[in-house]
Formats: structure tokens, C-alpha cells, sequence
């Protein structure tokens, strides 16, 4: 252990980092105040004032660990290229909360305040889960091959990652297309530019002025920020709610959404165990126990503080790591989100730099996770990796038919019940691969892995798994409403998948009897 190398707090390259998971985080933290108010009714008070300064607490919390985290590898290690994991809100569990606990609450009760404080309590759970998580990370990182992992995050990120950015990119070429070639054109290259100056930071500085021109110039339709209420500078400090969620542990309502919580939990164990290998493959192996302990601790911190929305390991420490940064965009970005949230004055960020400005750093992202999972895994393991991606594309391409529907005035309960779909698109197959798309994800592609290896008893275990998440509903069992798709837990819940996955199970013990 070298504890006297010289490890600088902050590189330039930090600058990169910070940019996009900065960016990243003011997406989630729009999300939050649009679809808190829009979906749950929660007033901009308790958002506000509980909300986004209980998120932000957390947030840096996890922000501050991880650096430290990353400081200590590179002494024991005397390395001096060693990044921090990304973390910040959970994107998946943040919509889950809102559309399933949340909304659905606040449908029923009309009580926004109580609809929150269910959320807070939802929150608290999966923060216990992922804790609980920390003691068997190590055991399913040691039986899960490195391509069924990081399969499921390449197709996560080709998918909800850079499609997403890609449309907002080339719906406003005149404002991001430019910044979005110099990062992806920089970092590919490895340029220098003049002075040193970070591509990410060039980006934006381009993103931005131009914004201003256009803005200034008359042109509508890409940047047009509302001055219209000033600047509204206020502290909101963080307020402890701990008695509001241990007082409602026991609620009939947080038991009847169980159902949500404990998926999500679970998700969120998964993909941090994903990102850890994502991390090791790309030079950085942290411990795992203390990762998923930090993320649990973080999702429960948030909880007490008035957040409903757990913390995670973020996807994309590959892509940080490649753009140059190290510990210093961590931090950068835990007092960058916690000022704007303990201030109020996110709205103002917002008028002053677009985000179209620096989503080309999150595409870049998203394309480094895509090129790992293949560059990372063994050359013959490319076929389990393609395979891990087409449920990530289901869930997406599903994502996209039904907010295609909603534009049109209908839903996907409507559509389906009249038979839209018929000899279209088999929608109900879309829907199934979609339902525990990364539990399916990483099954599949352990399968094809040891399939490839011609291990095929241990293949047979992982198909005899996904029987058993079947026959639960973990995986491809869903229910569908006028709200959406959602989750059906319960016995025989999907039992012609367990019954066909039993069977594949079969033949591959066959494979495996017949091979000795």
C-alpha cells in the first residue's frame, strides 16, 4: 500500500466529468419537480422545501464517499488514473415511485402530502434492500459471467442513455449538434486543444453562446428562457422528517405497494453490481460490500431528509473515465447540485445554460458502455453480450409506442383492447421481454455464456432461475391499465414462461449428460 503517492483533489479533466454528470443530475432533478406536481400533486412547497434538499444531501454524501473511495484505491494501488463511480438519483426507480406509489396514492387519497410521505417510506425500503444487498454482492458477482453484466448496461445504455439524448440533439442541430461533434470527435481522437481546455468545457462554452444568438437574434424555438419571475434566491435548508416514515412502516398502503418496492430494490442492486464490474473491466476494482453499503445508506439518508427517491451507482464510470476525470468531478458535482437545491436557484441554471448544450457528453457515455461490453469480455462471449441487448431494446421500443399512443390522445390499454396492434406489432410479446428487462437480460446472457463454454449444467441453473422469476412475476409477467404496464407478483404469475424455461432447463442438462 503506497499511502505517499501524490493524488490531487482535481485534475482539468474533472471539469469534463462534472459537466455531464452534472447535467446528468439536473435532468433528474427536473423530472422530479415536473412529474412530483404533474402526476402526485405534490405543491412546490414540500418540493422544494423537502424534496430536492433531501436529494441533494444525499447526493453528496454519496458524492463525497465515492471520491474518497476512489483516493484510497489509487494510494493502495500507486495509481494516479483512478475515477470515482458516478452516483446521483435512480432514473428508473424515480418514474416507478411517481407513476406506481405516488400518483396512484394521490389518485385515491387526494392527499398529495400523504402521497409523499408514502414515497419517503418507499424510499426508506430500498435503501433497506440495497444495505441488505451489500452482504451477497461479492457471491453474484462471482457466479454471474462479466458479459451477462455488462450486456445488460450496454443495452440500457444504446437505449435509454443515447437514443434519448440523440433525439434531443438533432432536434435542435443549430444548438447541439456542434457541441455534440466536438465532444464525441475530441474524445475519440484525443486532440488537444488550445490552452488544454477540456473538450466537455468547450462544448458547452460553444452550446451556450450559441444558444444566446439565436436567443438574441430572434430565432424561436431552441432557447427561450422565462425571465419573467427574476431570480429567486432562498435557503432551504434540510428538515428531518424521521418521524413521518417510521410512523408509517406499517401503513396498509406501503404493503399494498410492496409489489413496486421490493422490484425496485432488487433493480437497484442489480445495476450497482453492474456498474461495479463495468468499473473493474475498465482498471478501477472497488469492494463491493462498501459500494452497495454507501448506495443503501444514501437511498435511507434520503429518506429521513425528505427525498422519495433512492440514490444509486451510476452507469457510465467507463466514459468518465476515458473523458480524463478522476475524484474532483465527484465532488464538483455533489456542491454544484446541493447550491442549487439548497438556494432554489436550479430554475436560474436552467435560463442561463441549456441542456442541449452538454447532452453530447452523456451520448459519449453511453457509446463507451456499448463499445466495453464487447472490448471487456472474452472475443467468443461477443454472441452472449448481442443477445443481452434485445430486452433493453424491447423495454425502450415499448417506452416509445406508448408515449406515442399518450401524444395521440389514447394509451396502450386502450389500443391493445381494440386489437390496434393486430398483425402490427406483437405487442404483448414486447410487453413480456419488457417486464424485468434486466433480470431477463442478464439471465439470457449468462445462458449463452456458458452455452458457448459448453458448461451447460450451469446453464441449466440459470434457466431454472429464470423459471422460478417467472412463476413469481419478477420477470415477463405484467398487468395492464389506463395508467400504464405494470408489475404482477404472485404464484403462477407467468407460468408458460417458467414452464418453457423448465424445458430449456431440461435440454440443456440433456447437453450436458450426453457431453460426459
Amino acid at each position: 500500500m503506497n499511502w505517499k503517492i501524490s493524488y490531487p483533489w482535481f485534475v482539468r479533466k474533472d471539469l469534463d466529468g462534472f459537466f455531464g454528470l452534472a447535467i446528468d443530475n439536473l435532468i433528474q432533478l427536473m423530472l422530479i419537480i415536473t412529474l412530483s406536481k404533474i402526476v402526485a400533486g405534490i405543491p412546490e412547497r414540500i418540493i422544494f422545501s423537502y424534496i430536492l434538499p433531501g436529494a441533494a444531501l444525499s447526493i453528496i454524501i454519496g458524492n463525497v464517499f465515492y471520491s474518497i473511495q476512489a483516493r484510497n484505491l489509487a494510494r493502495q494501488t500507486g495509481r494516479d488514473d483512478v475515477t470515482a463511480l458516478p452516483y446521483g438519483i435512480n432514473t428508473v426507480s424515480l418514474f416507478a415511485y411517481i407513476f406506481f406509489i405516488m400518483g396512484p396514492v394521490y389518485n385515491e387519497t387526494k392527499d398529495p402530502v400523504f402521497a409523499w410521505k408514502i414515497g419517503l417510506v418507499a424510499c426508506f425500503f430500498s435503501g433497506v434492500i440495497e444495505t441488505a444487498g451489500a452482504f451477497i454482492g461479492d457471491w453474484l458477482r462471482r457466479v454471474t459471467p462479466r458479459a451477462a453484466l455488462l450486456s445488460t448496461l450496454a443495452g440500457i445504455a444504446v437505449t435509454f442513455i443515447s437514443m434519448e439524448f440523440t433525439f434531443q440533439i438533432f432536434a435542435k442541430p443549430a444548438l447541439a449538434l456542434v457541441p455534440m461533434a466536438i465532444i464525441l470527435f475530441y474524445y475519440m481522437s484525443h486532440a488537444r486543444l488550445p490552452g488544454g481546455l477540456p473538450g466537455g468545457l468547450f462544448a458547452v462554452i460553444i452550446g451556450t453562446s450559441t444558444a444566446w444568438v439565436l436567443k438574441l437574434s430572434g430565432v424561436s424555438g431552441y432557447f427561450e428562457p422565462d425571465w419573467s419571475k427574476g431570480v429567486d434566491i432562498s435557503i432551504h435548508l434540510p428538515l428531518p422528517v424521521i418521524g413521518d416514515v417510521l410512523s408509517l412502516l406499517g401503513s396498509e398502503y406501503v404493503w399494498r405497494y410492496m409489489s413496486v418496492i421490493i422490484p425496485m430494490g432488487l433493480f437497484n442492486v442489480v445495476g450497482s453490481l453492474q456498474n461495479l464490474e463495468s468499473a473493474e473491466a475498465a482498471g478501477d476494482k472497488y469492494n463491493t460490500k462498501s459500494s452497495l453499503l454507501a448506495n443503501g445508506i444514501g437511498s435511507i439518508i434520503a429518506s429521513f431528509l425528505g427525498s422519495c427517491f433512492p440514490t444509486t451507482i451510476y452507469i457510465g464510470h467507463p466514459g468518465w473515465k476515458a473523458l480524463g476525470a478522476r475524484t474532483g468531478y465527484s465532488i464538483l458535482n455533489g456542491i454544484f447540485i446541493t447550491f442549487i437545491c439548497l438556494t432554489g436557484t436550479m430554475d436560474t441554471v436552467l435560463k442561463i445554460i441549456p441542456l442541449e448544450a452538454g447532452v453530447g457528453i452523456l451520448l459519449w457515455i453511453g457509446i463507451i458502455i456499448v463499445a466495453q461490453a464487447f472490448q471487456e469480455t472474452p472475443k467468443s462471449h461477443a454472441l452472449a453480450v448481442a443477445v443481452g441487448l434485445f430486452p433493453s431494446l424491447a423495454s425502450w421500443g415499448l417506452n416509445m409506442v406508448d408515449a406515442g399512443l399518450r401524444a395521440g390522445g389514447t394509451n396502450l390499454y386502450t389500443a391493445v383492447g381494440n386489437g390496434s396492434f393486430q398483425g402490427v406489432i406483437p405487442i404483448t410479446g414486447v410487453i413480456s421481454v419488457s417486464q424485468g428487462f434486466i433480470f431477463t437480460s442478464m439471465i439470457l446472457s449468462a445462458m449463452s455464456v456458458y452455452a458457448i463454454e459448453q458448461e451447460y449444467w450451469k446453464a441449466s441453473l440459470w434457466a431454472l432461475t429464470a423459471a422460478g422469476m417467472s412463476y413469481f412475476g419478477i420477470i415477463h409477467a405484467y398487468s395492464l391499465t389506463e395508467t400504464g404496464v405494470g408489475n404482477k407478483f404472485g404464484l403462477g404469475a407467468a407460468t408458460e414462461f417458467a414452464l418453457c424455461y423448465i424445458a430449456v432447463a431440461i435440454f440443456l442438462l440433456f447437453l450436458y449428460v450426453r457431453g460426459k
